[in-house]
């Protein structure tokens, strides 16, 4: 479903790759939310939850609902998928269907946090990830069911990346939530992240050093040519197999010193995890769940494929995109101030430009 991963330069500035696979096009909107920006949070059967941005936020989003006939979306209706602050911190919601499940109790006299809007809470409130995690340590959160989803329980969880290459994972795994240092800035989705660190431990065999000769006996073996170091990097799109080789590129692609270069790196490595349509189907008898939308119905046998793929060049508060209708991308600057709330459709901002407007 989705694939995100931090890669660092020469100088040890952080860059974040991303892309998102669905078995249909969304009409995902990109939103500027001014500092000082008034948001609230709201979750049945509790007090609404209200907070002041200290930071701008850029970001990829979606509506948690429909809108009411006549009516827009405004900034408490748009829930981020994919985000940037002027301070330099990330965020990232990808697909995590075991999060649903039997929730610690809350307090229902107290105010709670919709896990839906952990990114214009945090992305507004904080800097680094040890804010972040600081700012949820206080804080209720629930997994409220989200109408465009069927009502599924929230199912993701949540990265984060600040300019220190600090990283952070958010997972509710059955209803109970976890805060995870992550030291590889790897995430994809299900088993849980401590499970896929776990695995990690698996393959301290990989190296990027080709090993093109070999003795057998009387024998002299050797290889046509290069590449022969990631026989053992896996290579299916499984989320499981996606963590470990998006781990490989993480760790071996070479370092940077320039960071216009080290965004065509980024970019380079992210092509690894571009998924066309049609690589992987899921005929009804055999194939795995999709993610159902209201309104947006998958057409015929479904297949992911990659929708959209983001970089974001942390210390510049620069933020890449492209779609699947194209290989360009288009580059927005979250150091940006804007006066009001604004979004634009994706689809519409997308375009072969050096730079956006928005």
């Amino acid at each position: 479903m989705c694939t995100s991963l931090l890669y660092l330069d020469a100088s040890n500035r952080a860059y974040l790759g991303r892309t998102l696979e669905l078995s249909l096009e969304l009409p995902y909107l990109v939103a500027r939310f001014p500092a000082n920006s008034r948001l609230v949070s709201r979750a049945q059967g509790y007090p609404e939850l209200g907070w002041v941005t200290r930071h701008a936020i850029l970001a990829v989003t979606m509506p948690d609902a429909p809108p009411a006939p006549g009516a827009g979306f405004g900034p408490t209706d748009l829930k981020v998928i994919e985000g940037l602050n002027d301070a330099g911190l990330t965020f990232s919601m990808q697909s995590y269907p075991q999060a649903g499940g039997a929730q610690p109790s809350l307090d229902p006299g107290l105010a709670v946090l919709a896990a839906a809007d952990l990114g214009t809470f945090l992305l507004g409130q904080c800097a680094t990830t040890a804010e972040a995690r600081a700012l949820m340590a206080g804080q209720q959160v629930v997994l409220e069911r989200i109408p465009v989803l069927g009502g599924l329980e929230t199912p993701f969880h949540f990265a984060l990346h600040d300019a220190t290459g600090a990283s952070l994972v958010i997972e509710f795994h059955r209803g109970e939530l976890s805060l995870y240092d992550n030291p590889v800035g790897v995430m994809t989705n299900a088993p849980q992240f401590s499970w896929h660190l776990t695995n990690l431990d698996n393959y301290t065999f990989l190296s990027n050093v080709d090993h093109s000769r070999a003795r057998f006996m009387n024998y002299d073996a050797e290889q046509p040519g290069s590449g022969i170091a990631k026989t053992g990097v896996p290579g299916s799109d499984s989320s499981v197999d996606r963590f470990i080789r998006a781990a490989y590129y993480a760790r071996f692609a070479e370092k940077q010193a320039d960071p216009d270069k080290a965004v065509e790196m980024v970019a380079h490595i992210m092509n690894n995890f571009d998924r066309p349509r049609g690589i992987t189907i899921d005929p009804p008898d055999q194939g795995s769940g999709h993610l159902h939308v209201a309104g947006h119905d998958v057409q015929g046998i479904p297949t992911e494929f990659t929708s959209w793929t983001s970089l974001t060049d942390i210390e510049r508060r620069r933020l890449y995109l492209r779609d699947s209708r194209g290989m360009n991308y288009v580059w927005l600057d979250a150091n940006a101030q804007p006066a009001q709330f604004s979004m634009v459709p994706m689809k519409d901002l997308i375009a072969p430009a050096a730079k956006a407007s928005f």
